[in-house]
């Protein structure tokens, strides 16, 4: 089975296949056609198997074709949160808004963050369409069960759900209960972990050639914590400008 028997948009496709992602892995087959249909899913399936473009692919594919989109994205850390975020980015490159379009609302964060950004009122999620939640089981994990029930009391009823976790857990019961009523099942056997290098091999990021209009003022100290902030987040595939290293401004350069 292909990308393209999973009925997502040639832009879509077109990026998945521009970065080197040859086939979808099980957890792909079975999530991304139910995502697309609007179906409240509950998936089990183990690490590194694809969960997360199992999501993002069809959800690229939902902010292009519907409007006004609202999507909460709610990680079990920052990290994570990070890396949603790029591949949302990534995997977005052959879509253009168009100019009487309105630009989906996307947020992504841990719960901690979340209810930091909403109680200084930085962001609001009452009028959420699609909620993901990736994945409950580490969020139990980081302590943060609590803080994700208190979000779930602010979000709409009537929407769609989609919720992840490495494993059934009775602690994490109460919580799905209110995330999901009658939603579908899918469970991904524990030996398809690590499939996702099997079957896509982690493809390498374009680069963008360098641009010789702008410079940066000479003997300028580079950042340390800027350093390690974009090795850390993996900032531009491993290749920030140099711009974004230092406290110095852009100067005008020469042609």
């Amino acid at each position: 089975m292909s990308f393209k028997d999973l009925g997502l948009n040639e832009h879509t496709i077109h990026a998945i296949e521009d970065l080197g992602y040859k086939e979808p892995t099980t957890v792909q087959k079975d999530v991304i056609p139910s995502v697309l249909a609007g179906k409240d899913i509950f998936i089990i399936a183990p690490s590194a198997c694809g969960k997360t473009c199992s999501y993002i692919f069809p959800l690229i594919d939902i902010i292009s074709k519907k409007q006004g989109q609202n999507i909460l994205i709610i990680t079990a850390d920052d990290k994570e949160a990070v890396n949603v975020s790029d591949k949302l980015s990534i995997f977005n490159k052959y879509h253009e808004l168009k100019e009487t379009e309105t630009e989906a609302n996307v947020i992504i964060g841990a719960p901690s963050l979340l209810l930091e950004n909403i109680a200084e009122e930085q962001i609001d999620v009452s009028n959420t369409n699609i909620l993901v939640v990736d994945d409950i089981n580490l969020i139990k994990k980081n302590r943060q069960l609590k803080k994700l029930d208190k979000i779930l009391e602010l979000l709409p009823t009537d929407k769609q759900n989609i919720v992840f976790t490495t494993r059934r857990s009775k602690e994490t019961q109460d919580t799905l209960n209110k995330i999901l009523k009658t939603p579908a099942e899918i469970k991904i056997d524990k030996n398809k972990e690590s499939e996702v290098k099997d079957v896509q091999n982690e493809p390498t990021l374009p680069q963008e050639e360098p641009k010789a209009k702008k410079k940066i003022k000479d003997k300028t100290p580079l950042d340390k914590k800027a350093i390690e902030l974009a090795k850390k987040n993996k900032a531009f595939g491993f290749n920030p400008p140099h711009f974004l290293l230092t406290e110095c401004k852009l100067m005008e350069g020469e042609e």
